[in-house]
C-alpha cells in the first residue's frame, strides 16, 4: 500500500549520486571482526572444528544476512518509498537485499556461490520464523513452498531486467510487479512512479556499489547498504 502522508521528500532526486564502495571502514564500530583466541582456548576450538572452512563460511553467512535484514527491517526504508511496512512489503525487501547479495557474491565465483548457499539457508530459516511470527502455523511447509517460488520468480525477474539486453523500463515493469503492487498487477500506478522510479535507482546505484565493495568486505559481511534514514541524492 502506498503511503502518501509522510513528510515530504523529493524523490525524484534521490540516488542520482556517483556510486561508491559499501565498505565500512577499518574504525567503523559497525564492523565485526573474526574472534581471534590463543593458547589451549585456540586449541579446543580448532579441536571442536571452529577453524574449518564450514563453520568460518557459516560464521560469514550470519554477518551478511545480518545486513539484509538491517536494510529490510529499517522503518526507514519504507518511509523513503513511501510504503506501508506489511509481511508481503517486508519479505519484498528481504527478497530484493538477498538477490542483490547473491549477486554480487556470485561475482566471486564458485567460492562466493558457496557462501552465497550458507546466506540462502540462514535466510530460509529466519524466514519461517518470521512466517510463524505472522500467525502462520497451520500448513507452514506450504507457505514456506509458495515463498520459495516467489522467491526465485523475483530474482529471475530482476536478474532478467538487469541483463545487457534488457529494455530501459524492465526493472522499472519487475520493481513495480514485485515490491509495489499488492495484487501483482502489471499496469502500474501513476501515483506510484515517482517511488518506483526512486527504488529502480536505488536498485541500479546499490548493484553498482556492490561491484565496487572489495571480496573481503563481502565475504566478511564488513558492509552497509546505502542508509535511507536521510536519504540524500
Amino acid at each position: 500500500m502506498l503511503l502518501l502522508n509522510l513528510r515530504f521528500v523529493n524523490l525524484n532526486k534521490l540516488f542520482r549520486s556517483k556510486p561508491c564502495s559499501l565498505a565500512l571502514p577499518p574504525d567503523s564500530p559497525l564492523r565485526i571482526e573474526e574472534p581471534i583466541y590463543k593458547g589451549l582456548r585456540r586449541f579446543l576450538l580448532k579441536m571442536m572444528l571452529f577453524y574449518s572452512k564450514q563453520s568460518k563460511s557459516i560464521r560469514q553467512a550470519n554477518v551478511i544476512y545480518r545486513r539484509v535484514v538491517s536494510q529490510a527491517d529499517k522503518p526507514a526504508i519504507y518511509d523513503a518509498f513511501r510504503l506501508e511496512k506489511t509481511f508481503r512489503t517486508n519479505f519484498s525487501m528481504l527478497v530484493v537485499h538477498m538477490w542483490l547479495c547473491l549477486r554480487r557474491l556470485k561475482a566471486e565465483g564458485k567460492e562466493g556461490v558457496e557462501l552465497g548457499q550458507y546466506v540462502y539457508e540462514i535466510y530460509n530459516h529466519d524466514l519461517e520464523t518470521r512466517v510463524s511470527k505472522a500467525g502462520v502455523n497451520l500448513l507452514l511447509s506450504k507457505w514456506m513452498r509458495e515463498l520459495e517460488k516467489v522467491f526465485y520468480g523475483n530474482i529471475v525477474a530482476f536478474e532478467t531486467a538487469m541483463l545487457p539486453g534488457a529494455k530501459h523500463d524492465d526493472l522499472l515493469n519487475a520493481v513495480w510487479k514485485n515490491v509495489f503492487a499488492e495484487d501483482g498487477s502489471s499496469k502500474l500506478d501513476a501515483a506510484a512512479l515517482p517511488a518506483v522510479m526512486a527504488f529502480t535507482r536505488y536498485i541500479r546505484r546499490e548493484c553498482i556499489c556492490l561491484s565496487l565493495t572489495d571480496k573481503e568486505a563481502m565475504f566478511s559481511g564488513n558492509f552497509m547498504f546505502t542508509p535511507l534514514d536521510n536519504p540524500k541524492p
